[in-house]
């Protein structure tokens, strides 16, 4: 097997152990970069020197036998709306082309304090927004990767990388990872430092990690996570312990409330059936759950919000250079500038209230399952489909995690979305990773029998 196929755990295990260097390692990565992103295209901007330099350095660091980091050697690739001091920051858009930050943002900082290598910069959409970058779907390049960190999931679902970072203000961690059949992770809000990235809402955005395992999203979000006095929404705290929780077996089988969501008329008839069958495997450890009334409301709030505060932060951009925005974007800063202060201020003052009430699901139930888009990649290149099922859940700035167990008649790749009480992430990811190990056939019980092969919404 090619070192660029290991999962970010193993390949650091590999160069901790003297099995494998990091230069090995990322000269295969590069070495399938080669092979692979003339038609993905993941890549903002990526050094092949550089990397490699980075990678020789930490070989010599670890020959020295000096301390390495939980990262040591292995290569992760940084959304480009993360500031970086080696690399170029474009936010994607011609008016920042040519943007070189004089030092990185603290959460890649963490990363290279880890001993990660910085890869290059993986593609974002405009302003991590709606209007597409070049990346394609690896599964199929005439789909969307969905968006707004196409490159970062792109990039470890083709096996450029084994992690990557990248940022939800909406849907931009998980719709990706669910379309690209990776693990993505929001954390709770406010867990990873936003300082030195580009800032669109500060009541939404999140920092999130890609990977192929729940172990690896686990690790990464334990390397960046802490308190950052120059980000508001940190919190002073002991780096939480994700990893070894995540890799723990739960004392008993967690308990799962499958909630359909307000959206749920706008789930495709395939993820649907593929719903039905998980809940019919799980059998008694899953129990569908009414959210009520309150949480329509949370979509249009959190839409209300992010109208809102990205017309505020971007409107030096609009005034400056609006003619060369998208015209969705425009529209966006548009329509952020006309809402009332009394609509802005019940949308934000909503959070809290929501929260508690969802809170009593979480006094049952270990964590929610529900999906993690509509369906499938859509077919096109020219929008980065639907984010709707992410809506309520960034709003709230609960965690979660998308799953790639389940796939359309098709072969693509259907993502459960796995959410948790806010703050408590560690639970989440450990019952995240039970529940993988269950429906993929790694567990125990009768149920898994079941939760393999169907016609449509099959479970892998």
């Amino acid at each position: 097997m090619s070192s660029c196929a290991y999962s970010l755990t193993e390949a650091a295990e590999h160069i901790r152990e003297g099995r494998m260097t990091s230069a090995e390692l990322v000269q295969d990565c590069l070495t399938r970069v080669d092979e692979v992103d003339p038609a993905v295209q993941a890549w903002a901007f990526l050094d092949r020197d550089h990397a490699l330099a980075q990678a020789r350095a930490l070989d010599q660091h670890r020959a020295a036998g000096r301390s390495l980091g939980p990262l040591h050697g292995v290569p992760v690739g940084i959304k480009d709306i993360f500031d970086t001091s080696d690399y170029g920051t474009e936010l994607g858009s011609p008016l920042w082309a040519g943007r070189t930050p004089r030092r990185d943002a603290t959460a890649v900082a963490r990363l290279r304090d880890a001993g990660a290598v910085i890869m290059g910069k993986t593609v974002t959409t405009e302003y991590a927004y709606f209007h597409p970058g070049k990346t394609r779907n690896p599964h199929d390049p005439e789909r969307t990767p969905g968006g707004s960190s196409s490159g970062s999931a792109a990039a470890v679902a083709a096996h450029m990388v084994p992690g990557a970072i990248g940022s939800q203000t909406n849907g931009s961690v998980i719709r990706p990872a669910a379309f690209c059949g990776v693990v993505g992770f929001k954390p709770t809000h406010g867990l990873i430092s936003r300082t030195g990235a580009l800032q669109l809402s500060r009541t939404l955005d999140h920092v999130g990690v890609f990977a192929r395992t729940v172990e690896d999203v686990a690790l990464l979000a334990e390397t960046m996570a802490g308190f950052d006095p120059e980000d508001p929404d940190t919190r002073p705290m002991a780096r939480p312990p994700f990893a070894a929780v995540a890799a723990s077996q739960p004392p008993l089988p967690p308990r799962f409330a499958f909630v359909r969501s307000p959206v749920w008329d706008q789930a495709e008839p395939a993820t649907r059936e593929a719903f039905a069958e998980l809940v019919a495997a799980l059998g008694d450890t899953v129990s569908e759950v009414d959210l009520g009334s309150g949480a329509g409301a949370a979509i249009g709030w959190q839409k209300t919000i992010m109208d809102v505060e990205m017309a505020y932060n971007l409107h030096r951009d609009y005034e400056k250079g609006g003619d060369r925005l998208s015209e969705r974007l425009r529209q966006l800063i548009e329509r952020g500038r006309v809402y009332t202060a009394v609509d802005y201020l019940a949308a934000v003052g909503g959070i809290g209230p929501l929260n508690e009430a969802i809170d009593s699901i979480f006094d049952e139930y270990d964590a929610i399952i529900t999906p993690a888009a509509p369906g499938e990649a859509p077919r096109g290149l020219d929008a980065t489909g639907n984010p709707i099922f992410c809506s309520l859940w960034t709003y709230l700035g609960t965690p979660a995690v998308t799953l790639p167990i389940m796939h359309s008649e098709a072969g693509l790749p259907l993502g459960v979305q796995v959410v948790g009480r806010r703050g408590n992430d560690a639970r989440l990811l450990r019952s995240a990773r039970w529940l993988a190990t269950k429906v993929q056939g790694k567990g125990q019980g009768k149920t898994q029998g079941k939760a393999r092969g169907t016609r449509k919404g099959k479970t892998s």
